[in-house]
């Protein structure tokens, strides 16, 4: 075992030597055995880190992009393992090696027993409590003066969010999928604190290069440290490959939710979507999803229908990614509430940009940075809205 272990060591360090050459193919080839020998190892993090770097400098090097699938798979990571794939086969690939790659897509997934991910970040927000600036509204009495607490609020805060998830295979085709999720916004007053936690059990069946995943679970959240809301769900998702380059993934989901401080929102919440994913080249892609949203409610006034729709693009630069997005949504309540004197209808906008830059990547953390701004114009004056959000923090997958 000495003796291997001073090999493994001797390895390393004649790699970690060739990194450093001038010559690009010497050090990407370098950075490409070292990064097998660290995936045997089941230093998957490490291995990950220098694959990245070889496609960064070698964006159409497939080989390497098709040795990062596999490690990202072994970490459990199935969704960044197909969009390498799809990256992959957007750069061509010979007919041989397509054959092998189509293969390994439709069989592809995670043999890990457990993983997840970590994001933690500094949060300006020029508005923490999502309202309306207004000092007064109009309301079927008289107009109602807000008091500051009830009007827009900048602050900073601090944001983390987390996830961890198990695999456990039940054969050939079934797999069970338990997961818990943390995301919490914390703020110096901490009245506008909100945290909320969840806990999933699923059960994924996989057919052919399908996966369909039925799940239950419960979501608790709390806003100024006070219960605000209990959720539980039934949801079915079903991801379903697209020709080579893309993926389609569907989500239905039935909630129940019950609020603690208004029991006139109580109700159902009924959600649709579909995703459509596209590789467009080994260093760029894009995402849009269409989605519908009707909840109900003892109070009529708070019962919705909504629809949406959002992009995303994003695009590898040397080593940093940057990414773009994009939604829309329009939400009418089925009666207006009794204080105010129109029923609420509400166009909603969002726009945000970001970058992750692996070059500086400690401990497999990596530096994220997103802006967004958010309008929401409603005709009901204290849903009305403008919002600027940034997240500078670092981010991880295990």
């Amino acid at each position: 075992m000495q003796e291997q272990r001073k090999s493994t060591d001797q390895a390393e360090a004649i790699y970690a030597a060739l990194e450093q050459n001038p010559n690009l193919d010497i050090r990407c080839e370098a950075r490409f055995r070292h990064a097998q020998l660290l995936r045997k190892l089941h230093r998957f993090a490490q291995s990950v880190a220098l694959l990245r770097r070889d496609i960064d400098e070698m964006p159409n090097a497939q080989p390497v992009r098709l040795e990062l699938a596999a490690v990202l798979a072994e970490m459990g990571n199935i969704s960044a393992a197909r969009r390498e794939l799809r990256q992959a086969q957007a750069g061509g690939l010979p007919p041989q090696v397509a054959q092998v790659v189509k293969q390994y897509a439709a069989a592809l997934r995670s043999r890990k027993p457990w993983g997840g991910s970590f994001e933690l970040a500094l949060a300006p927000d020029s508005n923490i409590n999502r309202a309306t600036s207004a000092a007064t509204l109009d309301t079927v009495i008289a107009p109602l003066n807000l008091s500051q607490d009830a009007r827009q609020r900048s602050g900073l805060g601090i944001k983390e969010s987390n996830q961890i998830y198990g695999r456990h295979d039940l054969g050939k085709s079934f797999t069970l999928v338990p997961r818990v999720s943390s995301l919490a916004t914390l703020y110096q007053t901490s009245q506008f604190n909100d945290i909320s936690a969840s806990a999933l059990l699923g059960l994924e069946y996989r057919h052919k290069a399908d996966r369909i995943t039925p799940s239950a679970g419960y979501t608790w959240r709390w806003y100024g440290g006070n219960i605000y809301a209990r959720t539980q769900s039934l949801s079915l998702d079903w991801l379903h490959p697209a020709g080579k380059r893309a993926q389609i993934d569907t989500a239905i989901s039935l909630n129940r939710v019950r609020y603690a401080t208004n029991s006139l929102q109580d109700g159902m919440i009924y959600t649709a979507a579909v995703s459509y994913e596209r590789a467009i080249t080994p260093r760029s892609g894009t995402s849009v999803t269409l989605s519908a949203n009707r909840q109900t409610a003892r109070d009529p006034g708070y019962a919705t229908a909504s629809g949406a729709i959002g992009g995303v693009y994003w695009h590898d630069f040397g080593k940093t990614t940057l990414f773009a997005t994009a939604s829309g949504s329009r939400l009418g309540a089925d009666a207006r509430l009794f204080l105010f004197p129109e029923r609420r209808t509400d166009w909603y906008l969002r726009g945000g940009i970001g970058a992750v830059w692996r070059k500086v990547e400690v401990a497999g953390f990596s530096p994220v940075v997103r802006v967004a701004y958010e309008r929401n114009w409603s005709t009901v004056g204290i849903y009305d809205f403008r919002r600027v959000t940034t997240d500078v923090g670092i981010t991880r997958s295990f």
